[in-house]
């Protein structure tokens, strides 16, 4: 019962922080005078304080969260917030209550992917909605929660990890999140700015700045990213890449260490596969003849794979229309991810170098004499044997489970859809990576078991697995797993 107790309290405290950022939309709505659409916010928040209470009520305890609770709190709230958060889609959009779901999960886990096909056409008050809780879910809801409630203690860390986060930019928790908080805040008025002054009218500049740096993929155009110039195109691509930055390296370079900034492991391979592999993309879209030029095709191919990476999954161009290999070079992208730490989704950058290091250390080992050591280094740090052993382990795990989820995913796919083995691998890599970007499987008419499977591969890639197998192992053990 304490156990039941410790998660019921912290996650009503996730759903009472979410209801009060949640009235924010209000605004928006009375600004536009959409009145109609007010009550609806209203009722959402209106739940969320009344669920969350009632949770708070039900496991008022003062015992600290151990890493157990914490995940299983991860994987409840998370559900619980997108369940709540279809209320303004099903009842203002006029969706069914899957396609309903299926939206509200892709905006909260930042994959883009949406039920509606010409955003455009939506009230002020939608189009700030799906930009909201894709900007919200970037950071993370209990990283939000966290500001909110400044609670100091072990428990907050173990809070904090529970959404797949390790990186400390303080000694203190809380002030770790309020620097997050802040640095995202700075980078996302940068954005809107930039984007203005460039051109992008000052609504579209505002939505696009908040879900470009969450790495979140909605649009309020019907065409993503096409539609603009080849300067705003361009701009975004940083904006894109700094939202798949870890912010404890943007903390670096706003501190003025450049270098440090510049000697991130994750930042420079990041960098490098988007400048070699764009390359490499550009070259098979102009050979397969998809664009005229080469110089065509990498403006295209080169914005397609940042924002696939990046997990972001702003579109300039159809993707549906490129040859297989083309396909499945972004499907690997997305796979990948950004670095840890960031906004971004997928495996993440850090797990597959550790993994690569991982190969090179074992074939060392081989060659090197009986008993014999040698330095284990990794990002500027030399770890010991076991410890080297661990972190191999740890990202093995996570990689191999969400691989296998993916392969799920893509017969499931397949089974129901009857789309090419490579439009499967492509849709479902986008869902599980949270990008976002489509080859046109994704839609209202879709069927609802191919609706369901994505809605499972974003909340799972989302909070990378581990915290949704402890709570299903919770639910079939009746709460024992304590």
């Amino acid at each position: 019962m304490k156990n039941l107790k410790i998660v019921l309290r912290d996650t009503g405290a996730v759903l009472i922080a979410t209801g009060v950022i949640t009235i924010f939309v209000n605004f928006v709505a009375a600004s536009f005078r959409e009145y109609s659409a007010i009550p609806w916010i209203a009722a959402t928040s209106l739940t969320f304080f009344i669920v969350g209470g009632l949770f708070r009520i039900a496991g008022k305890c003062d015992d600290e969260p151990k890493i157990r609770h914490a995940m299983i709190t991860a994987a409840c709230s998370w559900l619980i917030i997108s369940l709540i958060s279809t209320i303004p889609f099903h009842y203002i959009t006029g969706l069914d209550f899957l396609s309903s779901l299926f939206e509200s999960v892709a905006g909260w886990t930042g994959t883009g992917l949406t039920m509606i096909a010409e955003p455009s056409g939506l009230s002020r008050t939608i189009q700030f909605w799906r930009s909201f809780i894709q900007w919200i879910g970037g950071v993370g809801v209990i990283v939000l929660t966290l500001v909110v409630l400044a609670r100091p203690g072990t428990g907050s860390f173990t809070l904090y990890r529970s959404e797949a986060r390790e990186d400390k930019i303080h000694p203190s928790i809380i002030s770790t999140v309020k620097t997050i908080w802040w640095i995202f805040l700075l980078y996302t008025f940068i954005a809107i700015a930039v984007l203005f002054a460039l051109g992008m009218p000052w609504w579209e500049a505002i939505n696009h700045a908040m879900t470009g740096l969450a790495t979140g993929g909605f649009s309020v155009t019907d065409d993503s990213m096409a539609s603009y110039s080849t300067v705003l195109q361009f701009i975004m691509v940083p904006i894109m890449i700094a939202g798949a930055i870890a912010f404890s390296t943007h903390y670096e370079f706003l501190r003025g260490r450049i270098k440090n900034f510049l000697k991130d492991v994750q930042t420079r391979a990041l960098l490098a596969l988007i400048a070699l592999l764009s390359l490499a993309l550009a070259y098979i879209n102009f050979n397969d003849g998809t664009y005229g030029t080469f110089l065509e095709s990498l403006r295209y191919s080169g914005f397609q794979f940042a924002s696939a990476l990046t997990c972001t999954g702003f579109s300039t161009t159809d993707v549906s229309i490129w040859v297989g290999e083309a396909k499945l070079l972004l499907a690997l992208a997305m796979i990948v991810g950004g670095a840890a730490g960031s906004t971004a989704g997928g495996i993440k950058l850090f797990r597959v170098f550790l993994l690569t290091k991982g190969v090179g250390w074992k074939i060392r080992s081989i060659f090197l004499p009986a008993k014999s050591a040698f330095p284990h280094r990794l990002g500027g740090k030399v770890l010991k044997p076991d410890e080297a052993t661990e972190e191999i382990s740890e990202a093995a795990i996570v990689s191999f489970l969400w691989m296998i989820l993916l392969i799920i995913g893509v017969f499931v796919t397949l089974h129901v859809t009857h789309a090419s083995v490579e439009d499967a691998i492509f849709e479902v890599c986008s869902a599980q990576g949270n990008v976002g970007l489509s080859v046109g499987i994704t839609g209202i008419g879709m069927d609802p078991v191919a609706k369901f499977m994505l809605i499972l591969n974003m909340w799972v890639g989302r909070l990378e697995i581990i915290p949704i197998l402890v709570l299903i192992r919770a639910v079939l053990k009746g709460g024992r797993i304590f």
